[in-house]
């Protein structure tokens, strides 16, 4: 589809398109990147000669460095950089020792023995498997309220008396009928947790199967065998955190992060935050106490907090930076394919739009029809133009929510048409055909699903006035982003549907997204390891990251009666998922799973990401994965 605007928002565009959330192969290769030639010269940039600093810019200011509760890839990249878990991941993306110098499995695969090796946290004292215990309990504690503490559900039992739920006295039903009648807020929950629930979280005493059977050994017993539980490992959730710095900074409970807020925070990685001006830049300073500190070449990483992608590249083309995870739009045919400082890395992850199911917007409809018009809406979104005009570094577009790349964990691809499944458009090997030949036939079926939920056109295939549409779509700050709202609003122009394009600092927008207060929004999720579920989980009523709301009630304390009804059967297919123990058989229910989640077009894909950033040439040694995360400890730095 032709755009009239094109040149003017391509002016404008930047690739800063990174997703939020945390493989068989890494890479910090580039494609077609070759030696600058003279013609080329304008893309030189002045090299930075202190060795001892590496200049980089990931993103703003973060949003949590507290492990447990950090769910961004910038925090990630900062997170892997000051602490390291049990396992980490190598310069080849495999997993590899970290504080666990081995470790055992049983031969039902539901017992792994981890063989700590003697370490130390960036304080001086020891770190022991009792760390672990502690960290792994409060991640999974509800008094942590970490976004990822589904992790743990299914995969290690829990203390049944942690999770006793009674009926809330202050719960008046007659006022919350009234309000539900009315439209109105009632927040009082129905049931709250127990007297004898809340002492056991008070004790951390949530998980059953975690034990350090002395200062070195940690155990842990598996609800089932777990094909991806190794690479949980080398997840942030899974990271140890100091529980004395923890608790005491944070006595009456309220702010469990309050311990990682400032710089001077312990860490057991590579790295110390040791200054932090917020919104303007962090110092991270080599950990003299780290396991492997002979091994870390660089003494400092400086980070430049900034969302200002005009001024990041700038200061990286003048040699006030080494690294830089954005590129301006207009910059990329000047460095993609001539520069050696430009990469493109391989992620496993899909950037999408997703709708709030309990937004007004779609007040009055069934549930079906507010399906049809999600799916409508996703039909009318040109991708094509999108990542050739806005991503340019070749990603791929989507047309699943399960990106392509990723392992089914049963020695295949979960992307493709088997004997035992195919997907609903089965030469398009996904949900829909995305591609610009199909837009035609995409369009104007989006329009009789638009009128199958009520709307009415007229004779040019524009929607009728005496039935308009109209939302805001909410973005972060960041061009690239921007531009991709901006193409979806005229992509809803085409049929006269309206939308208004409202931006907001990252922060802000990690919170509001969370917390529902959108209609429809920008998403992005790189993966945390390879497997589908991570992909799936994530919608479970309960989930942190279940920004959809799916199985949630609204403001008046009910689901709506819009919004997909009886989310418990996908609560319990990811159970069933997580319990299976044939692989085949698992692979056919997360089929089910995404079938369902896409069902409801909640979750509309546009491409799968690829990792375009810029690295100096005196700078060799940092490695990234598949999942976005930067390992920046063994990187070096000549003065030319």
């Amino acid at each position: 589809m032709k755009k009239l605007m094109a040149s003017a928002l391509a002016a404008a565009m930047v690739v800063s398109l990174a997703g939020c959330g945390a493989s068989s192969t890494a890479t910090t290769g580039e494609t077609g990147s070759a030696a600058a030639t003279s013609e080329s010269a304008s893309t030189e940039s002045v090299l930075n000669t202190d060795t001892s600093t590496l200049y980089i810019n990931l993103a703003s200011e973060p949003d949590r460095l507290d492990p447990a509760l950090n769910s961004t890839v910038d925090g990630a990249v900062l997170a892997v950089n000051s602490f390291v878990g049990l396992l980490t991941y190598d310069e080849n993306g495999q997993l590899a020792p970290g504080v666990a110098e081995s470790y055992d499995v049983s031969e039902d695969g539901m017992t792994y023995t981890f063989h700590l090796r003697q370490s130390k946290w960036s304080d001086g004292t020891d770190l022991t498997a009792k760390d672990f215990v502690y960290s792994w309990n409060r991640a999974a504690n509800p008094m942590t309220a970490s976004d990822y503490s589904y992790l743990f559900d299914g995969l290690i039992a829990k203390n049944e008396a942690a999770e006793e739920m009674v009926a809330n006295p202050e719960y008046d039903a007659a006022a919350a009928e009234a309000a539900a009648a009315s439209g109105e807020e009632y927040s009082t929950p129905a049931e709250v947790y127990s007297d004898a629930a809340l002492a056991e979280q008070e004790a951390n005493n949530i998980l059953v199967g975690v034990e350090a059977t002395d200062d070195y050994t940690l155990t842990v017993t598996l609800v089932s065998p777990c094909p991806y539980f190794l690479s949980l490992c080398a997840f942030p959730t899974f990271f140890p955190v100091p529980q004395a710095s923890v608790e005491a900074a944070n006595t009456d409970g309220t702010n469990p992060g309050a311990w990682a807020l400032e710089a001077g925070f312990v860490s057991n990685g590579p790295y110390t935050c040791t200054a932090w001006n917020h919104d303007e830049s962090m110092t991270y300073t080599k950990n003299p106490n780290y396991y492997d500190a002979d091994s870390v070449s660089i003494e400092t990483l400086q980070f430049m907090l900034s969302a200002d992608d005009t001024a990041i590249y700038n200061a990286y083309m003048a040699g006030n930076l080494d690294f830089i995870d954005t590129i301006p739009n207009e910059q990329i045919p000047k460095h993609n394919g001539t520069d050696p400082e430009f990469y493109i890395a391989t992620n496993i992850g899909t950037y999408y739009v997703g709708f709030n199911v309990n937004s007004k917007l779609f007040e009055g409809k069934t549930p079906e029809q507010a399906n049809a018009m999600r799916e409508a809406i996703n039909l009318l979104i040109d991708r094509q133009y999108i990542v050739d005009t806005i991503g340019q570094t070749g990603q791929e577009l989507a047309n699943t929510f399960v990106p392509a790349g990723m392992s089914d964990s049963n020695g295949a691809e979960f992307r493709q048409n088997t004997d035992s499944y195919t997907y609903p458009d089965a030469e398009a090997v996904g949900y829909l055909d995305p591609t610009e030949d199909a837009y035609e036939e995409n369009l104007q079926t989006a329009i009789s699903l638009l009128e199958s939920a009520g709307y009415e056109f007229d004779d040019n295939g524009m929607l009728s006035s005496s039935t308009p549409l109209s939302f805001t779509y909410l973005t972060n700050e960041g061009a690239g982003n921007e531009a991709i709202g901006a193409a979806i609003q005229q992509d809803m122009a085409a049929v006269g549907i309206t939308v208004d394009v409202e931006t907001q600092s990252w922060n802000v927008f990690l919170n509001e997204r969370k917390a529902g207060n959108y209609d429809v929004c920008r998403q992005g999720w790189l993966a945390d390891f390879d497997d589908p579920i991570n992909m799936l989980e994530m919608w479970t009523t309960e989930s942190g990251n279940n920004d959809a709301q799916f199985g949630r009630p609204d403001e008046t304390g009910s689901v709506p009666s819009y919004a997909p009804q009886n989310w418990d059967t996908y609560n319990d297919l990811i159970a069933s998922i997580k319990a299976e123990t044939d692989l085949t058989k698992r692979v056919g229910l997360m089929h089910q799973a995404e079938n369902m989640l896409m069902e409801t077009w909640a979750i509309v894909p546009l491409y799968y990401y690829n990792d375009p950033y810029m690295q100096k040439s005196n700078v060799e040694g940092v490695y990234t994965n598949s999942f976005g995360f930067k390992y920046f400890h063994h990187a070096t730095k000549t003065a030319a």
